[in-house]
């Protein structure tokens, strides 16, 4: 199983290397392909898709089975990486990354659900916590990496360093999960498929995770987009500190994934999800009183480190409730925390333009509370005598 797991591990961080490419090196393909800054963009929005090709990729999982569907996007995600390497056009590189979120939405999501085939429930937040940790190294790395290599090589050469890491990963998934249990094909069609999800939605626990992780992205996600906003307001206009502050959401992120068992052991189940809603909480808190960066960048860690003690737990929770579809069931909660990360950005600016930042980080700061307590009492029942 540990090794199983590794293998996991190691395909979820490849992919999840190239989320954040894009991000440091959107000057230089601007200028390199002719385009404004605004444009260039865009290539982050093409992203999207990962989160989008959810309610596809689930059922195609269920029906192929999902170490078939997680090395077939590597395949895919190689592919479009090496072809991004070399393309002069930029509506045709915004179509790549837009292959390329596909592709990483058939990563983590069904890596979840395949692990939990396997892992007994008992032991299952550990096991997520690993994979968590893989995918949040991958971010972080990717980011910050991209930018050097774009530096010292070129754009093109991120690329071209992500294809072989992505074809790395594909032979050893080729390798190392063949064999692997397929559990009972689903059909795949539109009316079976449809017929699925009413099953899952029909379960009150279904909806009670789905609800959570839409609301805890719409009340939480949207800051990011305007950290940098809130610190050039602050009197801090470098984009590198920017990028630091945001960073530290990460790195509480990977606090979480190593700390899971000594979590548990100290707080249980139920006040993990409520301590992490808290912690979020106090997060906002601090950063809507606009302290140096510094302190804030201890705020999004400590942010991070209460998202994930929340949002973790849930996952849990989603990846039991329908065994039998299971890939489905973990991609519809991907979709969910996807609507609500979308909507949040256009909320916070809403908020932010009318009522400032005190206002809105503290608004969204209660919500996280009351969303960690509410979940934990709808969740996670007492156990029988």
């Amino acid at each position: 199983m540990n090794r199983t797991l590794n293998i996991l591990s190691f395909l979820i961080f490849a992919s999840a290397l190239s989320v954040r490419t894009i991000d440091p090196v959107v000057p230089q393909i601007a200028a390199d392909l002719s385009v404004s800054l605004n444009t260039a963009a865009l290539l982050a929005a093409g992203f999207a898709a990962y989160g989008l090709a959810q309610p596809v990729l689930g059922p195609v999982a269920d029906a192929f089975g999902k170490a078939r569907i997680m090395i077939a996007c590597l395949l895919l995600l190689a592919v479009s990486s090496f072809l991004s390497a070399f393309v002069t056009d930029f509506w045709l590189l915004f179509a790549l990354r837009v292959v390329a979120g596909i592709a990483c939405g058939g990563s983590f999501p069904i890596g979840m659900a395949l692990i939990s085939d396997f892992v007994p429930l008992a032991q299952r937040q550990v096991t997520i916590g690993r994979l968590l940790g893989a995918t949040i190294s991958g971010n972080l790395l990717g980011a910050s990496i991209s930018g050097v290599v774009a530096d010292v090589v070129h754009w093109r050469g991120m690329f071209i360093g992500l294809g072989v890491i992505s074809l790395v990963a594909l032979a050893l998934g080729v390798y190392g999960l063949r064999g692997l249990p397929r559990g009972e094909p689903q059909p795949l069609n539109v009316r079976a498929v449809l017929a699925r999800n009413r099953a899952i939605f029909a379960i009150p626990t279904a909806r009670i995770c789905y609800g959570t992780v839409a609301l805890e992205a719409l009340f939480l996600f949207g800051i990011f987009p305007y950290a940098a906003v809130l610190l050039l307001q602050g009197g801090e206009p470098r984009a590198s500190i920017a990028g630091l502050v945001v960073a530290a959401f990460a790195v509480g992120g990977l606090i979480y994934s190593v700390s899971v068992p000594q979590l548990l052991r100290l707080l249980g189940q139920k006040r993990i999800m409520m301590v992490g809603g808290i912690f979020a909480a106090i997060g906002l808190f601090i950063v809507a009183a606009s302290p140096p960066w510094p302190v804030q960048a201890l705020a999004f860690g400590v942010m991070g480190l209460g998202f994930y003690m929340l949002h973790a737990s849930i996952q849990v929770y989603v990846t039991e409730f329908a065994p039998a579809t299971r890939s489905s069931a973990v991609a519809l909660h991907t979709f969910s925390f996807f609507v609500g990360g979308g909507i949040s950005p256009v909320l916070y600016g809403y908020g932010l333009d009318n009522f400032g930042p005190g206002v809105t980080l503290s608004i969204a700061g209660a919500a996280m509370i009351l969303i960690g307590t509410v979940s934990a009492q709808l969740l996670v029942k007492p156990k029988a005598a």
